[in-house]
């Protein structure tokens, strides 16, 4: 069964910068688009970043510029990089491969808290 496994998150304050990590164990891991999404009580889990299978990079505009989405296929990881972190980040952060048509493939993870203290 795949799974996904998130971790780097943690307690920041305003301004600083976290990394995480999202462990797949999925064979096929490099033909896959990966997302990063986060979900904060009482809103609908949204969409943050997406990297193609050939690296293309994709985000929403409130990370712009502050967050970078990388894979590493070798490790069959993904990570978020995220610096200049704001109150409004504060999130459960989960990946997912991406399906451009249909959406996130695998079940979820356990999620990575963020909290980001003003």
């Amino acid at each position: 069964q795949v799974q996904l496994v998130e971790s780097g998150g943690g307690l920041v304050q305003a301004g600083g910068s976290l990394r995480l990590s999202c462990a797949v164990s999925r064979r096929d891991f490099s033909i896959n688009a990966m997302a990063w999404y986060r979900h904060t009580p009482g809103k609908q889990r949204e969409w943050v970043a997406t990297i193609t299978s050939g690296g293309s990079t994709y985000y929403r505009d409130f990370v712009k510029g502050r967050f970078t989405i990388s894979r590493d296929n070798a490790k069959n990881t993904v990570y978020l990089q995220m610096n200049n972190l704001k109150p409004e980040d504060t999130a459960v952060y989960y990946c997912n491969a991406l399906n451009f048509n249909s959406g996130p493939l695998l079940n979820w993870g356990q999620g990575t808290q963020v909290t980001v203290s003003s």
